[in-house]
Parts: structure tokens; C-alpha cells; sequence
């Protein structure tokens, strides 16, 4: 009795905070002067109403339904249960926080403030061991284990649970799951400790040779020799012909045998991540063995070979994503020369990450720093490739720890989140890391809508206020003579209850799109 008692409590007090937190959308109801003036200046009156004029325009429809046996006069409740728009979240830290309250509370937003999970399928942390992928959960992947982990951030699998738990889990809860990542050039995320044993041992030699500091470097000018640099692409395959024909088989295998485990049980993968920037430098030459990527040495056209191989192996229905924090021209580029040789992709996915605090405080202090303009800016280029946005990646920082940082972070989320909701390709934004202190270990730690005790943030209640109350329809409405109910909402699934000629209570569900 007194856990209910004390649970009613906190439910009280929960909603209390939420609706005693109010977020600004103007210099003149910032009365607390969270935001300066300069800020206010780009997020102007008339900004806003743009905003909200787009966000009508794309993301609302007319609903019409026709209920014959409806009640004379009775009243329809239309509740809207889900989003078609897509509202994530990584769900890396699953089972890992430390005590089963923590994750009790981290598992109730999957289904209530996110209706999508994005799943790790990094292939350094998936197969530790060659050849043994971590899809079904052992012992180092229970909560039990990581409620006992005293150095959970040391932990090579930390952020990166086996995944058919996750998947299950998912499944239970009704929530739509997005893969990544299964093919990267990236050294210190992606490739396993064991990649080097893939290679011969005079090409292991060589490597070894241009690159000293393999394999903990994150990009080849990190630890690139001016030999490497100035090595031609035919020198690079000539040096390593074994490589080039070895890799990509061995990817196009993981690909495979991911397809064949999980088939059509995630709705979408991000097939091929950050390799816009290698295509801007002229890097991916297509139809040849090897590339000088940015990354180091990488198979020839491996954008190219990724996505063929996943169209080959993954169900139709399933969609194939592209994903880049490089918000430039040239990744729309990229991505309208691949669909011309006819690869299959399906969305298209743009990263955010603010990480570093001292741009959040430029940013609430009026520096032009994802000001209005140069979001539409970039959504204006990757609209050019015709197809679906997502806001795959979304970090925003709490430049302080005190009330003024907390709510700077969360008022800079609400007016994103606004804007990002607003333009017409957008299909989805998903929020990276949920939790403080569960990033990447040396990653900025004061980006999660919750603190590291699973509190609630402002930045939480933002997202929340937006989610699950502005951008959710429920109203009550009169047929006309003829049992017809009309109305206008946000797009998704709809529960409609009235009462029927005999005054019995019907419900039924509708779509709106």
C-alpha cells in the first residue's frame, strides 16, 4: 500500500512540475531572460507563426467517417493513440543503468514519449568475438550484471546490449525499431579488434607501415603517413589486392546473416553511415576495388555495394536508410547519384549534434548557430533528393548545470523540435543520448532529457509538452444528419467511441493520413 501511496505521489508531483514549467516562445514571455534578446530576434513572432502555419500545412489532415448506426445527436470521442510522425530515441543504455528503478523508468518512454527505438548493430561491439555475434543475451548483457558493474563506462559492450532483448522488447511494447548501423568506414566504432586478421600477413605488414596507430584512431588524418597520402588509387590496390577482394564479401556476409536473423522484425536500417564526406573529396571512384577514404583504406564503392546487398537480402517492405552529419550539398549529391545507378533508399537520414555546451550558450546568447534560415537551409538541400528526412541523430547540450543551463537546453530543443516538425519532408526526429553520463565514454555527458538518477530535466517535459499535448488530437464532435463526423488532426492512428441506436458504447479505429 505505501509503494502505491508513494507512486501516486510522484505521478502528482510529476505532473505538477510539468505543468508549472512553462517554455517561451517569445523575448516578451521570457520573463526569467533564459534566452537574450538577440536569440529572441531570430525566433521571432513571425517565424513562429510560419512554424505553426507549415506545421497545419504538412502534418494535419482532414478525417471523415461515416457512422450509420450512431445515436441520434450522441457525441463522438475521437483520441488519437499514436503518431504517423516518427518520435526517437537510442535505446543503448537498456538494462545498464545501474538499479531497476532506473530502468523501469528508462523502459516506460518507449511507447509514452517515443514511438520509435533506434537499436546498435555496431559491428565492433555485435561480434566481439569473430564469427560469435552477441545477438542472443548472456549473462554480460542482464540487468543483473550491469546493476553489479562498478565500471560500467570500461565495459567493451557498454551502450551496446545483445539485440535480440532489445528487439523483443520492442515488439512487446508496440514500438517501431530502426537498425544502425550496418555498414561504416569509421576505425575506433565500427571495425572489430579482429579486423586486422582479415588481412594477409605482407598486407598486415603494409598497413601496419602507412598506418602506425591502427586501430584506435577515428579518421585517417589522424595517423596517416605522407606516404598514404600520396599513394595513387592504383598503388593503394596493387599494395592491397587480397583486401580488396576480401572485404566485400565479409560485408556483404553481415549483412546477410543480420537480414536472415531479423528479416522484416525492424522497420528500417540505416544501411550505410558518414560517407558523404568521402564522396565530396572524390574518395569513392565508382566501380573499382579500393578507396582512399577519410576513414583510411576502405573497399572501393562501398555506399554502393551496402545498399545493393541490403535490397538483396532485407524484405521490400523494410527501408533502407542513408545517414550523415555532413549537412551539405554534396551529401544530396551523393544520395541522387546512387538512386541514378539504382539503389534502393528510402530515407534519408541528417544529424544534429550540439555537443559541445559552449554552442548552446552562443546559441542562447544570439549566435547564428541553427538559426531558423539555416535549418530550412539544409532541409532545402537534402529535399532536393525527393524523398523522406529523418532527424536520425539529435544531441543538445546543457551549457550549465543549473536552472538557467537546464532550461536553455530544453528551450532550444522545443523551438528545433518545432521547426524540424514543420517541414514537409520530415518524417521523424530522433533524440541520440536519453540519459546524462551514458554517451560515449569522453563524450559531452549533459545532453540526456533525464539526470543520471533518471530525474526528469526540463528538456524532458519540453519534448513531452510538444509530443504527447500540442501535437495530439482529442476532441469531441457532432455528426451531421446523415452520421457523418468530420474534423481536422495530426496525422496517425485514431480511436473513435460514441454511441450506437440502442445506446450501447462502439469503438473502432481510424487512420488518418
Amino acid at each position: 500500500m505505501k509503494k502505491i501511496i508513494l507512486a501516486a505521489v510522484l505521478a502528482i508531483v510529476a505532473v505538477s512540475a510539468q505543468a508549472q514549467m512553462q517554455f517561451p516562445r517569445s523575448h516578451a514571455e521570457d520573463t526569467k531572460g533564459y534566452m537574450s534578446e538577440a536569440y529572441w530576434k531570430l525566433w521571432n513572432e513571425e517565424e513562429q507563426a510560419r512554424i505553426d502555419a507549415d506545421i497545419e500545412k504538412y502534418r494535419k489532415a482532414d478525417g471523415e467517417i461515416v457512422l450509420n448506426d450512431i445515436k441520434r445527436n450522441s457525441e463522438v470521442k475521437i483520441e488519437q493513440i499514436s503518431h504517423e510522425f516518427i518520435f526517437g530515441a537510442h535505446i543503448f543504455n537498456f538494462n545498464q543503468l545501474g538499479k531497476k528503478e532506473y530502468n523501469d523508468r528508462y523502459k516506460e518512454l518507449y511507447g509514452t514519449l517515443f514511438n520509435r527505438a533506434t537499436v546498435p548493430f555496431y559491428w565492433k561491439e555485435l561480434e566481439l568475438e569473430q564469427g560469435k555475434p552477441r545477438f542472443a543475451t548472456e549473462q554480460r548483457d542482464t540487468e543483473e550484471f550491469w546493476n553489479n558493474c562498478k565500471d560500467p563506462y570500461d565495459q567493451p559492450h557498454w551502450r551496446r546490449p545483445s539485440t535480440d532483448q532489445l528487439v523483443e522488447f520492442c515488439e512487446q511494447k508496440g514500438i517501431q525499431m530502426h537498425g544502425h548501423v550496418l555498414v561504416w568506414g569509421n576505425r575506433k566504432f565500427q571495425r572489430p579488434s579482429w579486423y586486422f586478421n582479415l588481412f594477409t600477413e605482407k598486407e598486415r605488414a603494409e598497413h601496419k607501415r602507412l598506418f602506425p596507430n591502427e586501430p584506435n584512431r577515428f579518421q585517417s588524418k589522424d595517423a596517416q603517413s605522407d606516404e598514404w597520402t600520396a599513394m595513387s588509387f592504383e598503388e593503394v590496390a596493387q599494395t592491397f589486392p587480397d583486401y580488396a577482394k576480401t572485404m566485400p564479401l565479409v560485408m556483404e556476409n553481415r549483412i546477410k546473416q543480420i537480414a536472415e536473423r531479423y528479416k522484416g522484425r525492424l522497420q528500417s536500417w540505416d544501411v550505410v553511415n558518414e560517407s558523404a564526406l568521402d564522396y565530396d573529396q572524390d574518395f569513392l571512384p565508382e566501380n573499382y576495388p579500393i578507396s582512399k577514404s577519410r576513414y583510411g583504406l576502405t573497399y572501393g564503392d562501398y555506399p554502393y555495394h551496402a545498399l545493393k546487398c541490403a535490397e538483396k537480402y532485407f524484405p521490400a517492405e523494410v527501408k533502407l536508410n542513408i545517414n550523415d552529419y555532413h549537412r551539405k550539398p554534396g551529401y544530396t549529391a551523393q544520395v541522387k547519384r546512387l538512386q541514378e545507378r539504382g539503389c534502393k533508399i528510402d530515407v534519408m537520414g541528417i544529424q544534429m549534434h550540439l555537443f559541445n555546451v559552449q554552442h548552446c550558450m552562443d546559441i542562447a546568447n544570439g549566435a547564428k548557430i541553427q538559426t531558423p534560415s539555416q535549418v530550412r537551409e539544409y532541409i532545402g538541400w537534402a529535399s532536393e533528393a525527393n524523398i523522406p528526412l529523418h532527424l536520425s541523430e539529435v544531441t543538445i547540450t546543457a551549457p550549465s548545470q543549473d536552472e538557467r543551463g537546464f532550461m536553455i537546453q530544453g528551450i532550444i530543443a522545443q523551438q528545433l523540435y518545432r521547426l524540424w516538425f514543420s517541414q514537409e519532408k520530415m518524417m521523424g526526429i530522433t533524440w541520440w543520448n536519453v540519459v546524462d553520463n551514458c554517451g560515449v565514454k569522453l563524450e559531452p555527458t549533459v545532453s540526456g532529457l533525464f539526470h543520471r538518477d533518471m530525474k526528469e530535466k526540463p528538456c524532458y517535459y519540453a519534448l513531452d509538452q510538444l509530443i504527447n499535448h500540442e501535437w495530439k488530437t482529442n476532441l469531441s464532435v457532432k455528426p451531421n444528419d446523415e452520421g457523418k463526423v468530420q474534423f481536422r488532426g495530426f496525422k496517425g492512428k485514431y480511436r473513435i467511441t460514441y454511441k450506437d441506436k440502442r445506446g450501447k458504447v462502439q469503438t473502432m479505429e481510424y487512420i488518418l493520413k
